[in-house]
């Protein structure tokens, strides 16, 4: 039963209200009574349908003019409107609360509640990391549906494509059930959602208009790409029947590990082992660029081990964008292994040496002054 209380006082808005005013008010009210946050409160869920009420008679330019010309008298039998708010303009309070709030939680009806498209599928491609950067084409198999060959996707056996409503859904292409107060709705079982029924099906789709396929598309990986990164091919999808769109095809994309690089966002890191001698004495040692060219970075004397070198612009390129992110070479000083005997004596006559040259070990000289420190303060 219609509440009988004052619409415009219901939602708490001023004769004079305009659309939006309307609309805020009532996703206000909506929202605050609720039955899922307010579970069990009988008093909010009287509320909610008297909201609801409200702004079904308000929303409706020649219901709003009814009711300031006539009153609730305008919806009782007989008067003007009559019977346009029992049935909640035909659709429902399913229907008003989707309207309102279709668009926050993913849904929408359009197309009178009809299956808009075919449905989605998923598929994963796997690209090297020098692939990755300089981007490529890659081959996709997919299990999905196609446009019935035979038929041309209409489902039908003649050209005349005769069908009929839906006996189910009487052409909506959804059915709804009652779940206590609310209205749950889903795709109608005996059409698909297509509201309607082939009288001659296809011999080969039996009226679906679509048939299982598997298929191979090229799909344009850009430059840049990250591992995880999701394309969306759209209308790739599945078939979606006679006179439904296809469904989309989103391509997830893992790239393998590199053997010489890694890679951080935009940018590049390479390690390269530098002997010790080299690094001490400094020198120029040539490294190898992602994209295929090779370049000579200068070793400063004295470089330590994890010491970083940078080579601007030389890494990934930045999606919709001209930037390009840096290289990094980073130093890791070899220690010499298996040494000869003149190496060794060398080396002994090089420790002896460096031993009594202050400021030739910095960075051992100060941690065991400091370890001298911690002891003494003990």
């Amino acid at each position: 039963m219609m509440s009988k209380e004052d619409p415009y006082v219901v939602l708490g808005v001023s004769r004079e209200a305009s659309a939006d005013d309307l609309k805020k008010a009532y996703r206000k009210l909506a929202m605050q009574y609720h039955p899922d946050r307010n579970p069990g409160d009988h008093a909010a869920e009287t509320r909610f349908k008297q909201v609801n009420e409200a702004y079904d008679i308000l929303k409706d330019e020649q219901k709003r003019a009814a009711f300031d010309r006539f009153g609730h008298a305008a919806f009782e039998g007989g008067g003007p409107g009559a019977g346009g708010f029992s049935g909640f303009g035909g659709g429902g309070l399913g229907d008003i609360f989707e309207q309102m709030f279709g668009d926050m939680m993913g849904g929408g009806r359009g197309g009178g509640g009809r299956a808009r498209s075919g449905g989605d599928i998923r598929a994963q491609v796997e690209i090297s990391l020098t692939e990755a950067f300089t981007g490529t084409k890659a081959p996709v198999r997919v299990q999905t549906r196609i446009a019935c060959e035979h038929c041309d996707g209409t489902g039908s056996e003649t050209k005349d494509r005769a069908a009929d409503l839906c006996p189910t859904c009487g052409g909506a292409g959804k059915v709804r059930a009652q779940q206590g107060f609310f209205l749950v709705e889903r795709a109608c079982p005996t059409c698909g959602g297509a509201g309607r029924k082939i009288r001659n099906p296809c011999t080969v789709c039996r009226g679906a208009g679509t048939v299982a396929r598997e298929r191979t598309l090229q799909v344009a990986i850009p430059a840049g790409v990250e591992d995880g990164t999701r394309i969306r091919l759209a209308g790739e999808g599945e078939a979606g029947g006679a006179g439904v769109s296809a469904g989309d095809l989103y391509v997830h994309v893992s790239v393998r590990e590199h053997d010489i690089f890694q890679r951080d966002g935009a940018n590049i890191f390479c390690r390269v082992p530098v002997r010790m001698a080299q690094a001490a004495l400094g020198g120029e040692i040539e490294v190898p660029v992602i994209d295929g060219s090779r370049t000579k970075v200068k070793i400063p004397a004295g470089t330590q081990s994890g010491h970083q070198l940078r080579l601007r612009g030389k890494g990934f390129s930045v999606l919709r964008s001209a930037a390009r992110g840096d290289m990094y070479i980073q130093v890791a000083v070899e220690t010499p292994r298996a040494l000869s005997k003149r190496q060794r004596e060398l080396l002994e006559e090089f420790d002896t040496e460096a031993k009594d040259a202050p400021g030739s070990h910095t960075d051992s000289e100060g941690f065991f002054a400091k370890v001298r420190d911690f002891f003494d303060g003990r």
